[in-house]
């Protein structure tokens, strides 16, 4: 293990009937909120009219900034960094999943500077000074709920970025299971791929050769994200299932599952970030296409984790390494089957045709997060091997 620093002071406030504790909670840090969410499913569902009954009690002012897709854009982030400063606003609230959560942190930093936000995702900037951000998280999948990342698409230069940094957490975040009900099935599916992806990404990528408390806590993390979106997906309306879920996926990527790793990458973020992109395909369902070519590829390199993963969680062994790596991924990518998720790029309607240019596009990622063994041909490669 090596040597860490845990930092996460995000409060969480999770269970049946805690929405209205985002009126106090915002009330605590500003009076005048801009009001984040995605494209109007709240108001359908009753969280919109709970979230502003209780910051109205609460004396926040509101103003709405509704309209985050599923892959966030820039030009929307812009605009409601516009409304902040022209009304002055002094605190954030975002009511959604991690689309949602990503626009507001990019909104919250980019309401207190002068210059694009976008320097933030290139490295030509720092954040320094951000306003202060509450949310309520309505799908299980990001963990932004309880992290410092942010993701956000240029839709100018198609490029889909994610930039981390410490004042990016949330102050509260509010994690009502009940809230999750209405999420449609593929999105149920999706956010549990991505939930998944985070840890795999950070157990296959560690160099540490020791790290057996940390490897066990994310074997549990997969196979509870496996049977509680099984059990969301039978029952949508599963309260344990959905509170399995949503807990999971936050504490997937809240920094406590990479502690003591050393230097982790996500290179199968970096080649979906590509597809998200470029063809606005849902995150979950890139990812799912992605991982098991990627896990294909790593297999050839050094298939030990893999194989490791697949006998502690799955409870089977095969003999020999390669052989117990190859039923691993084998039973990974059945699941993404049975759960409608998809599993080739020709799922998503890519074409071969077009994977020189997505290994152009996730190349430039690849150096702003220094993964220097990712080079264009080796994407390509690994993006053949996702066909």
């Amino acid at each position: 293990m090596q040597n860490f620093v845990f930092y996460n002071p995000t409060k969480i406030i999770f269970g049946r009937n805690t929405i209205p504790a985002i009126g106090p909670e915002t009330a605590a840090w500003g009076n005048k909120a801009l009001l984040v969410y995605g494209s109007g499913s709240i108001k359908k569902n009753g969280i919109h009219a709970q979230v502003t009954a209780a910051l109205n009690e609460a004396g926040v002012e509101i103003t709405e900034h509704g309209g985050v897709r599923s892959n966030p854009l820039l030009s929307h982030v812009n605009e409601g960094v516009a409304k902040v400063k022209e009304q002055q606003l002094n605190v954030i609230v975002a009511v959604g999943g991690g689309s949602v959560l990503d626009s507001a942190k990019a909104i919250s930093a980019g309401a207190v500077v002068e210059h694009d936000v976008w320097k933030f995702f290139i490295g030509k900037k720092t954040i320094r000074q951000v306003l202060p951000l509450t949310t309520v998280l309505t799908l299980a999948a990001s963990g932004s709920e309880m992290n410092s990342g942010m993701v956000i698409t240029n839709d100018a230069t198609q490029e889909k970025f994610g930039f981390g940094n410490r004042l990016l957490f949330p102050k509260t975040s509010i994690l009502d299971p009940e809230a999750t009900y209405s999420v449609p099935p593929d999105y149920t599916a999706y956010g549990a791929v991505d939930a998944m992806s985070h840890v795999l990404e950070a157990y296959m990528t560690t160099q540490d050769p020791s790290t057996p408390v940390q490897d066990r806590f994310m074997e549990g993390l997969i196979r509870n994200a496996m049977d509680s979106c099984d059990r969301c997906l039978a029952d949508p309306r599963d309260y344990q299932g959905r509170a399995d879920l949503m807990w999971t996926a936050t504490l997937a990527l809240n920094g406590l599952a990479a502690a003591g790793l050393g230097r982790v990458g996500f290179p199968m973020h970096m080649i979906e970030h590509s597809l998200s992109a470029l063809y606005n395909v849902p995150h979950g369902a890139g990812l799912s296409a992605v991982i098991p070519g990627w896990l294909r590829w790593q297999a050839g390199r050094d298939s030990r984790k893999i194989k490791q993963l697949g006998e502690r969680i799955f409870d089977f062994k095969a003999k020999g390494i390669e052989s117990s790596a190859t039923a691993t991924i084998k039973i990974l990518e059945n699941w993404f089957g049975r759960i409608n998720s998809p599993i080739r790029l020709a799922e998503l309607e890519i074409p071969p045709a077009d994977i020189h240019a997505i290994a152009g596009n996730a190349v430039r990622l690849a150096k702003i997060w220094r993964l220097k063994e990712y080079s264009r041909e080796t994407i390509e490669e690994i993006l053949y091997l996702c066909r």
